[in-house]
């Protein structure tokens, strides 16, 4: 049966009806052709349905929030933030007696690894952004639990480096940037955020770590492969090798360093690593970073990586979150977050992605990297850094991608697991996904808690069946 309702109000009437849509073709349409009497066949082509793969139109706050929520079950379920024996699983309670049988409860991800740095990060932005509290307290209660454990276990570790036993001894005694910077992050911005934590020792720990202690190039960049205390040098995987991902994993928490400490050097320390590695391991042409860089070579193994760019882009806007606006060095980090931005969004898939090899769409397309994009994408827009009308849109269709990826059960499918660096585009097209690959939450949290943001500031919808910026509101 014909309907007889104008084709605006029918439209109107299966929004209401939760009708998902063949949504695509309302919002706003072309004009009414002015000519009078029956219409030729292809007056409404335009207007067809499209089968979309990934939804192609805006989540309002409450749908983010539920993809959200089942991400946090799922987390809140499976990191138990307790201390057992290991000799029998049975519980700890005096934490602040050290006890060489002591571990911290297995679940299905470590509360120190740097992915986890990133997650306490996600977890404090997903409770700004919805109002609620249980995200707050998932990171309050976990770095709580870290700095009684440091108090009690580092006069240990002190004593005997080597021998002394301690469940957080990675983070106690670190050997690198993976094992502090992320971590000594989140609590730089927990404590910024006023968490009620006392995160004095461990700010110490790998605050000095980032900054005094992990190896650098003789103009002050953070690299891998230096000496081994033995007279030799290491292999990561090569010496004087510079790795994408140290962007993330240290230059963050210079920036903060020098908010919390007020010391302007930590500044100018940032500033530095990001204009040294951009200038070694930025392809302008291209708009996008390499993986790896090794001091002395004079062609470099040039595959670009997703998550590693997306560490690198992450990198910029929290540094650019501190950052004092009067810093000599902020017009240049700014100018370098959005060509890379301007870069990374010539390469967003047909379905809201971005490849495991960014400019090889025979490499799958991978969900951490494209959560991160979405993450650092939404706050440039949030922060005026880059236009809302250019990238708002392509943000909000990579958060549906990111979204289409969590399960039920707050699972997060296609996340890749931890990756080194090769001279071989095999390496990077064949590394396995796992829903276990931590890499992959905390991203998806802080994306999903920035578009909630970018989505109160700014409205997106259908125009003319395109998903456009519509104004402020």
């Amino acid at each position: 049966m014909k309907s007889h309702l104008p084709r605006r109000t029918l439209m109107a009437v299966l929004l209401a009806a939760g009708f998902p849509l063949a949504l695509n073709v309302a919002a706003q349409e072309a004009p009414a052709a002015q000519e009078k009497g029956p219409a030729a066949a292809d007056a409404m082509l335009h207007a067809l349905d499209v089968k979309y793969p990934t939804r192609y139109q805006p989540m309002d706050a409450n749908e983010v929030k539920a993809v959200l929520d089942r991400v946090f079950a799922y987390l809140d379920r499976t990191t138990p933030a307790e201390l057992i024996h290991k000799s029998d699983n049975s519980p700890i309670t005096d934490l602040s007696k050290a006890d060489p049988d002591a571990v911290l409860k297995p679940g299905d991800f470590r509360l120190t690894s740097y992915e986890w740095g990133v997650t306490y990060q996600g977890m404090l932005a997903a409770g700004q952004a919805t109002g609620d509290q249980r995200y707050t307290d998932y990171t309050q209660k976990r770095h709580a639990l870290l700095s009684q454990l440091t108090k009690t276990y580092l006069p240990v570790v002190k004593a005997d480096t080597a021998n002394a036993h301690a469940p957080i001894k990675s983070f106690l005694n670190p050997h690198a940037l993976d094992d502090a910077g992320a971590l000594c992050h989140s609590f730089l911005k927990a404590q910024v955020a006023g968490t009620k934590v006392d995160y004095s020792q461990m700010i110490g720990i790998c605050g000095d770590f980032v900054t005094r202690h992990e190896y650098r190039l003789k103009d002050g960049t953070l690299a891998r492969g230096g000496p081994d205390g033995k007279g030799g040098r290491k292999m990561r995987p090569l010496p004087d090798t510079l790795w994408l991902d140290d962007m993330f994993m240290g230059v963050p928490t210079m920036a903060y360093l020098g908010k919390v400490t007020g010391n302007r050097k930590h500044y100018d320390d940032a500033v530095n690593q990001v204009l040294q590695f951009s200038k070694r391991m930025f392809n302008p042409k291209l708009g996008i970073y390499m993986h790896g860089y090794v001091e002395g070579m004079r062609d470099h193994p040039e595959f670009h990586w997703a998550r590693a760019n997306g560490w690198a882009v992450m990198a910029m806007v929290e540094v650019l979150e501190v950052l004092p606006k009067d810093h000599k060095g902020y017009k240049a980090v700014l100018e370098q977050l959005r060509a890379h931005i301007k870069g990374l969004a010539s390469y967003q898939t047909k379905d809201g992605f971005w490849h495991q090899l960014i400019d090889r769409n025979d490499t799958y397309q991978e969900t951490s990297a494209t959560a991160i994009y979405t993450y650092a994408i939404a706050r440039a827009v949030n922060r005026g850094y880059v236009d809302a009308a250019m990238y708002g849109p392509m943000a909000n269709y990579a958060w549906n991608a990111v979204a289409s990826k969590v399960t039920a059960g707050g699972q997060i499918e296609g996340i890749c697991v931890g990756t080194g660096m090769a001279f071989d585009p095999a390496f990077y097209a064949y590394r396995p996904t796992s829903v276990k690959a931590a890499h992959g939450y905390g991203p998806a949290l802080l994306a999903g808690a920035e578009i909630i943001e970018m989505n109160k500031k700014y409205k997106f919808g259908l125009n003319d069946s395109g998903l456009m910026f519509q104004g402020t509101r």
